[in-house]
């Protein structure tokens, strides 16, 4: 059974820095593409960005591009989400989610195809 653990989360300045980790258990970690999802109050989930386990591409969404990078350590069989710059439409409740496949395509307009989903870690950016 497939379980996914966040962690990382707080309550940054403006301007600064966090770094989400992701932990994958239960399942073969490279064959899938694991994604970050955020949720703010109010709000529809939103693609963050994803990676590619196995051949490790990775995949921004374009609210965050320039500010936020993943990368992953299969060693731990841990996703990364590394967040500069962080700004207070940033905050939000964020969680990780693995999809079975060798690619992440269509990762942020097909959320329902991830079946695992870890239970979220929140950032909270002042301003």
């Amino acid at each position: 059974q497939g379980k996914l653990v966040e962690s990382g989360g707080g309550s940054p300045q403006a301007g600064g820095s966090l770094r989400l980790s992701c932990v994958v258990s239960g399942l073969t970690y490279d064959h899938y593409c694991v994604a970050w999802f955020r949720q703010a109050e109010g709000k529809e989930r939103e693609g963050v960005a994803a990676i590619s386990t196995g051949g490790g591409s990775t995949y921004v969404g374009d609210s965050v591009k320039g500010r936020f990078t993943i990368d992953q350590d299969k060693a731990k069989n841990t996703v990364y989400l590394q967040m500069t710059n962080l700004k207070p439409e940033d905050t939000a409740m964020y969680r990780c989610a693995a999809r079975y496949g060798t690619t992440c395509a269509l990762w942020s307009s097909r959320q329902s195809d991830f079946a695992y989903w870890g239970q979220g870690t929140q950032v909270t950016v002042s301003s």
